[in-house]
Protein backbone atom coordinates (compact mmCIF):
# COMPACT_ATOMS: atom_id res chain seq x y z
CA UNK A 1 0.00 0.00 0.00
CA UNK A 2 1.21 3.39 -1.03
CA UNK A 3 1.00 5.72 1.08
CA UNK A 4 0.50 9.66 -0.55
CA UNK A 5 1.07 12.14 1.98
CA UNK A 6 -0.73 15.86 0.95
CA UNK A 7 1.00 19.08 1.78
CA UNK A 8 -2.43 20.94 2.68
CA UNK A 9 -4.43 17.97 4.36
CA UNK A 10 -3.61 20.12 7.66
CA UNK A 11 -4.82 23.10 6.91
CA UNK A 12 -7.95 21.42 5.07
CA UNK A 13 -8.67 19.84 8.81
CA UNK A 14 -8.10 23.15 10.07
CA UNK A 15 -10.98 24.85 8.15
CA UNK A 16 -12.86 21.53 8.43
CA UNK A 17 -12.41 21.89 12.09
CA UNK A 18 -13.19 25.25 12.96
CA UNK A 19 -16.51 25.40 10.19
CA UNK A 20 -17.69 22.47 12.07
CA UNK A 21 -17.21 24.33 15.15
CA UNK A 22 -19.17 27.40 13.68
CA UNK A 23 -21.97 25.35 12.95
CA UNK A 24 -22.27 23.85 16.28
CA UNK A 25 -22.14 26.93 17.73
CA UNK A 26 -24.97 28.33 15.46
CA UNK A 27 -27.18 25.29 16.63
CA UNK A 28 -26.73 25.56 19.89
CA UNK A 29 -27.51 28.89 20.02
CA UNK A 30 -30.65 27.98 17.96
CA UNK A 31 -31.57 25.63 20.36
CA UNK A 32 -30.73 28.05 23.18
CA UNK A 33 -33.30 30.20 21.41
CA UNK A 34 -35.94 27.38 20.42
CA UNK A 35 -36.07 27.00 23.91
CA UNK A 36 -37.18 30.72 24.80
CA UNK A 37 -39.45 31.08 22.73
CA UNK A 38 -40.74 27.67 23.50
CA UNK A 39 -40.93 28.59 26.95
CA UNK A 40 -42.41 32.72 26.01
CA UNK A 41 -45.21 30.85 23.80
CA UNK A 42 -45.78 28.81 26.62
CA UNK A 43 -46.15 31.73 29.08
CA UNK A 44 -48.21 33.33 26.63
CA UNK A 45 -51.02 30.51 25.74
CA UNK A 46 -52.55 30.50 29.08
CA UNK A 47 -52.96 34.87 29.07
CA UNK A 48 -56.77 35.39 28.22
CA UNK A 49 -58.28 38.45 27.78
CA UNK A 50 -61.57 38.94 30.16
CA UNK A 51 -65.19 39.40 28.30
CA UNK A 52 -67.00 43.02 28.78
CA UNK A 53 -69.48 41.44 30.73
CA UNK A 54 -66.57 39.43 33.38
CA UNK A 55 -64.77 43.38 33.40
CA UNK A 56 -68.28 44.61 34.38
CA UNK A 57 -69.11 42.39 37.34
CA UNK A 58 -66.05 43.75 39.03
CA UNK A 59 -67.35 46.98 39.09
CA UNK A 60 -69.79 46.39 42.15
CA UNK A 61 -66.68 45.69 43.91
CA UNK A 62 -64.44 48.36 42.31
CA UNK A 63 -66.58 50.71 43.98
CA UNK A 64 -66.81 48.86 47.32
CA UNK A 65 -63.18 48.93 47.52
CA UNK A 66 -62.97 52.49 46.69
CA UNK A 67 -65.74 53.24 49.47
CA UNK A 68 -62.94 51.70 52.33
CA UNK A 69 -61.26 55.42 51.78
CA UNK A 70 -64.58 56.79 53.65
CA UNK A 71 -64.93 57.65 57.10
CA UNK A 72 -66.45 54.85 59.32
CA UNK A 73 -69.42 57.48 60.00
CA UNK A 74 -70.47 57.51 56.63
CA UNK A 75 -69.76 53.99 55.63
CA UNK A 76 -71.96 52.82 58.69
CA UNK A 77 -74.94 54.87 57.57
CA UNK A 78 -73.97 54.51 53.73
CA UNK A 79 -74.11 58.29 52.61
CA UNK A 80 -70.54 58.73 51.26
CA UNK A 81 -71.62 59.52 47.76
CA UNK A 82 -70.93 58.04 44.33
CA UNK A 83 -69.36 55.04 45.98
CA UNK A 84 -72.21 54.68 48.19
CA UNK A 85 -74.69 55.02 45.10
CA UNK A 86 -73.04 52.97 43.07
CA UNK A 87 -74.07 49.80 45.29
CA UNK A 88 -77.50 50.93 46.90
CA UNK A 89 -78.67 47.94 48.51
CA UNK A 90 -75.71 47.78 50.36
CA UNK A 91 -76.56 46.71 54.27
CA UNK A 92 -73.31 48.34 56.19
CA UNK A 93 -73.36 45.99 59.53
CA UNK A 94 -70.05 47.34 61.21
CA UNK A 95 -67.43 50.18 60.61
CA UNK A 96 -64.05 51.23 62.17
CA UNK A 97 -60.68 52.65 61.85
CA UNK A 98 -59.72 55.85 62.23
CA UNK A 99 -57.48 56.22 59.15
CA UNK A 100 -54.24 56.91 61.05
CA UNK A 101 -52.84 54.02 63.57
CA UNK A 102 -56.22 51.53 61.94
CA UNK A 103 -57.31 51.47 58.54
CA UNK A 104 -60.73 52.17 57.95
CA UNK A 105 -62.81 48.89 57.44
CA UNK A 106 -66.70 48.41 56.98
CA UNK A 107 -68.72 45.04 57.13
CA UNK A 108 -72.13 44.81 55.42
CA UNK A 109 -74.42 42.53 53.00
CA UNK A 110 -74.81 42.89 49.39
CA UNK A 111 -78.63 41.42 48.43
CA UNK A 112 -77.61 42.23 44.61
CA UNK A 113 -73.87 39.74 44.94
CA UNK A 114 -75.47 37.71 47.34
CA UNK A 115 -72.47 38.09 49.54
CA UNK A 116 -70.93 39.91 52.85
CA UNK A 117 -68.63 42.20 52.06
CA UNK A 118 -65.79 42.91 54.03
CA UNK A 119 -63.35 45.92 52.97
CA UNK A 120 -60.12 47.45 54.20
CA UNK A 121 -58.40 50.94 53.44
CA UNK A 122 -55.57 51.28 51.13
CA UNK A 123 -52.81 54.49 52.03
CA UNK A 124 -51.09 57.08 50.19
CA UNK A 125 -49.16 55.59 47.00
CA UNK A 126 -46.04 58.01 47.46
CA UNK A 127 -45.88 57.09 50.97
CA UNK A 128 -46.54 53.02 50.70
CA UNK A 129 -44.13 52.59 47.71
CA UNK A 130 -41.54 54.08 49.97
CA UNK A 131 -42.26 51.94 53.16
CA UNK A 132 -42.40 48.91 50.61
CA UNK A 133 -38.99 49.72 48.97
CA UNK A 134 -36.88 50.69 51.88
CA UNK A 135 -36.57 47.17 53.08
CA UNK A 136 -37.54 48.20 56.95
CA UNK A 137 -39.58 45.21 57.41
CA UNK A 138 -38.76 41.26 57.57
CA UNK A 139 -40.92 37.86 56.95
CA UNK A 140 -42.57 36.63 59.93
CA UNK A 141 -44.78 33.35 60.64
CA UNK A 142 -48.53 33.89 60.70
CA UNK A 143 -50.33 34.37 64.33
CA UNK A 144 -51.05 30.89 65.40
CA UNK A 145 -53.51 32.06 67.57
CA UNK A 146 -55.51 33.83 64.25
CA UNK A 147 -54.12 30.96 61.58
CA UNK A 148 -53.91 27.72 63.59
CA UNK A 149 -52.45 25.05 61.53
CA UNK A 150 -50.25 27.02 59.35
CA UNK A 151 -46.84 25.47 58.54
CA UNK A 152 -44.23 27.85 60.01
CA UNK A 153 -42.38 28.28 57.23
CA UNK A 154 -45.49 30.75 55.40
CA UNK A 155 -44.10 33.83 56.24
CA UNK A 156 -45.63 36.80 55.45
CA UNK A 157 -45.16 41.21 55.99
CA UNK A 158 -44.36 42.09 59.39
CA UNK A 159 -46.67 45.00 59.14
CA UNK A 160 -49.48 43.56 57.17
CA UNK A 161 -49.68 40.45 59.65
CA UNK A 162 -49.51 43.44 62.49
CA UNK A 163 -52.18 45.17 60.57
CA UNK A 164 -54.33 42.46 59.87
CA UNK A 165 -54.20 41.17 63.82
CA UNK A 166 -55.88 44.55 65.09
CA UNK A 167 -58.83 44.07 63.61
CA UNK A 168 -59.16 40.41 63.38
CA UNK A 169 -61.19 38.97 65.77
CA UNK A 170 -63.52 42.26 65.47
CA UNK A 171 -64.36 42.05 61.71
CA UNK A 172 -64.75 38.09 62.55
CA UNK A 173 -67.47 38.84 64.85
CA UNK A 174 -69.04 40.93 62.66
CA UNK A 175 -68.74 38.91 59.60
CA UNK A 176 -70.38 35.83 61.46
CA UNK A 177 -73.05 37.91 62.97
CA UNK A 178 -73.82 39.30 59.44
CA UNK A 179 -73.98 35.60 57.58
CA UNK A 180 -76.49 34.31 59.85
CA UNK A 181 -78.83 37.80 59.89
CA UNK A 182 -78.93 37.49 56.12
CA UNK A 183 -78.86 33.61 56.42
CA UNK A 184 -75.32 33.98 53.45
CA UNK A 185 -73.15 31.30 52.84
CA UNK A 186 -70.76 33.77 51.19
CA UNK A 187 -67.86 36.27 52.18
CA UNK A 188 -65.84 38.33 49.99
CA UNK A 189 -63.26 40.78 50.89
CA UNK A 190 -61.57 43.71 49.32
CA UNK A 191 -59.24 46.48 49.13
CA UNK A 192 -56.68 48.74 47.55
CA UNK A 193 -53.24 49.09 48.30
CA UNK A 194 -52.17 48.62 52.15
CA UNK A 195 -56.24 47.66 51.86
CA UNK A 196 -55.48 44.33 49.52
CA UNK A 197 -53.00 43.36 50.97
CA UNK A 198 -54.88 43.12 54.42
CA UNK A 199 -57.57 41.89 52.13
CA UNK A 200 -55.51 38.80 51.54
CA UNK A 201 -54.83 37.86 54.88
CA UNK A 202 -58.06 38.56 56.11
CA UNK A 203 -59.36 36.14 53.31
CA UNK A 204 -57.05 33.36 54.21
CA UNK A 205 -57.78 33.84 58.07
CA UNK A 206 -61.93 34.03 57.95
CA UNK A 207 -61.47 31.02 55.19
CA UNK A 208 -59.57 29.17 58.57
CA UNK A 209 -62.12 30.27 61.04
CA UNK A 210 -65.64 30.04 59.38
CA UNK A 211 -67.16 26.82 58.38
CA UNK A 212 -66.54 25.07 54.90
CA UNK A 213 -70.05 25.46 54.20
CA UNK A 214 -68.96 29.37 53.62
CA UNK A 215 -67.53 30.56 50.19
CA UNK A 216 -64.73 33.14 51.17
CA UNK A 217 -63.34 35.23 47.71
CA UNK A 218 -60.93 37.58 47.48
CA UNK A 219 -60.95 41.08 44.86
CA UNK A 220 -57.73 43.19 45.75
CA UNK A 221 -56.53 46.19 43.60
CA UNK A 222 -53.02 47.13 43.08
CA UNK A 223 -52.33 44.42 45.69
CA UNK A 224 -48.16 44.48 46.27
CA UNK A 225 -46.08 40.76 47.49
CA UNK A 226 -47.86 39.87 50.94
CA UNK A 227 -45.41 36.94 52.12
CA UNK A 228 -42.77 34.39 50.51
CA UNK A 229 -43.00 31.47 48.13
CA UNK A 230 -44.27 28.75 51.03
CA UNK A 231 -47.21 31.50 51.47
CA UNK A 232 -47.96 31.95 47.71
CA UNK A 233 -48.06 28.22 47.33
CA UNK A 234 -50.12 27.88 50.40
CA UNK A 235 -53.03 30.49 49.46
CA UNK A 236 -52.78 29.20 45.97
CA UNK A 237 -53.90 25.33 47.70
CA UNK A 238 -55.90 26.23 50.62
CA UNK A 239 -58.18 29.34 48.75
CA UNK A 240 -58.42 27.05 45.58
CA UNK A 241 -58.61 30.21 42.90
CA UNK A 242 -60.51 31.99 44.97
CA UNK A 243 -58.12 35.30 44.78
CA UNK A 244 -58.35 37.97 42.30
CA UNK A 245 -55.55 40.93 42.25
CA UNK A 246 -56.16 43.59 39.52
CA UNK A 247 -53.09 45.37 38.51
CA UNK A 248 -53.73 49.51 36.59
CA UNK A 249 -51.19 49.43 33.77
CA UNK A 250 -47.75 50.46 35.01
CA UNK A 251 -48.65 50.40 38.79
CA UNK A 252 -45.18 49.76 40.65
CA UNK A 253 -47.13 48.76 43.77
CA UNK A 254 -47.66 45.23 43.06
CA UNK A 255 -44.16 44.74 42.05
CA UNK A 256 -42.96 45.00 45.64
CA UNK A 257 -41.57 44.10 48.16
CA UNK A 258 -39.07 42.83 45.82
CA UNK A 259 -38.75 39.12 44.64
CA UNK A 260 -34.98 39.25 46.09
CA UNK A 261 -35.96 39.95 49.41
CA UNK A 262 -38.21 37.01 49.21
CA UNK A 263 -41.73 37.96 48.16
CA UNK A 264 -43.66 36.30 46.11
CA UNK A 265 -47.63 36.82 44.55
CA UNK A 266 -50.11 34.54 44.99
CA UNK A 267 -51.63 33.05 42.09
CA UNK A 268 -55.05 34.76 40.38
CA UNK A 269 -52.98 38.43 38.25
CA UNK A 270 -55.93 40.33 36.18
CA UNK A 271 -53.51 43.14 34.40
CA UNK A 272 -54.96 46.24 33.01
CA UNK A 273 -53.06 46.76 29.76
CA UNK A 274 -51.99 50.25 28.18
CA UNK A 275 -54.75 49.31 25.81
CA UNK A 276 -57.78 48.52 27.81
CA UNK A 277 -57.56 45.02 28.14
CA UNK A 278 -57.82 42.75 31.28
CA UNK A 279 -55.64 39.80 30.96
CA UNK A 280 -55.76 36.52 33.25
CA UNK A 281 -52.26 35.98 33.78
CA UNK A 282 -51.61 32.56 34.81
CA UNK A 283 -49.52 31.44 37.84
CA UNK A 284 -47.48 33.71 40.66
CA UNK A 285 -45.34 36.43 39.19
CA UNK A 286 -46.08 36.06 35.76
CA UNK A 287 -43.26 37.55 33.64
CA UNK A 288 -44.38 38.26 30.43
CA UNK A 289 -44.74 41.77 28.99
CA UNK A 290 -49.10 41.20 29.30
CA UNK A 291 -48.89 40.78 32.96
CA UNK A 292 -47.25 43.17 35.49
CA UNK A 293 -43.88 41.54 36.37
CA UNK A 294 -42.85 41.77 32.48
CA UNK A 295 -44.30 45.39 31.86
CA UNK A 296 -43.20 46.57 35.00
CA UNK A 297 -40.11 45.10 35.44
CA UNK A 298 -38.31 47.48 38.41
CA UNK A 299 -40.09 50.54 40.19
CA UNK A 300 -38.25 52.88 37.51
CA UNK A 301 -40.24 51.96 34.69
CA UNK A 302 -43.88 52.33 37.26
CA UNK A 303 -46.17 55.33 37.41
CA UNK A 304 -47.40 55.99 40.68
CA UNK A 305 -50.63 57.96 38.58
CA UNK A 306 -51.87 54.27 37.84
CA UNK A 307 -52.17 53.05 40.69
CA UNK A 308 -55.40 54.72 41.88
CA UNK A 309 -56.83 53.53 38.53
CA UNK A 310 -58.94 53.77 36.81
CA UNK A 311 -60.23 50.57 36.83
CA UNK A 312 -62.85 50.38 34.01
CA UNK A 313 -63.82 54.27 34.38
CA UNK A 314 -63.52 53.46 38.55
CA UNK A 315 -60.73 55.56 40.39
CA UNK A 316 -60.07 54.54 43.90
CA UNK A 317 -60.84 57.41 47.10
CA UNK A 318 -63.47 58.40 48.38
Amino acid sequence: MVLVHCPVSASLFVVFASTIMVLLRQYAFALVLAGLVQAASVKRQGITALSSSQISSYAPFTHFASTAYCDPSSTISWSCGSNCEANPDFQPVASGGDGGGTQYWYVGYSPSQSTVIVAHQGTDTSEFLADLTDADFFLESLDSSLFPGVPSSVEVHDGFASEQASTAPTILYFVEETLLAYDASSVTVVGHSLGAALALLDGVYLRIQLSSSVNVQVIGYGMPRVGNQDFANWVDGYLGGQVTHINNREDPIPIVPGRFLGFHHVSGEVHITDSGTWESCPGQDNTSTQCIVGDVPNIFDGDESDHDGPYSGIEMGC
